[in-house]
């Protein structure tokens, strides 16, 4: 199995979304399939937009 493997099949669906949608906010476009025509800057910004909003989901949790 590969490590950058989804655990859940179900799960695979809801982080498409979740990274289609950190994404947009950050201002990068993607396309469903293949975009490893992205700058190592823009994957960049899209990982650490979603890393953001875990942390955010995280410590809302903790309140």
């Amino acid at each position: 199995m590969k490590s950058n493997s989804v655990m859940v099949p179900e799960a695979k669906e809801a982080m498409n979304r979740f990274k289609m949608e950190s994404a947009s906010e950050v201002g990068v476009s993607l396309k469903q399939g293949y975009n490893g025509d992205l700058t190592s800057r823009q994957a960049g910004s899209i990982g650490g937009q979603m890393v953001k909003k875990m942390i955010e989901s995280y410590e809302k949790g903790m309140k």
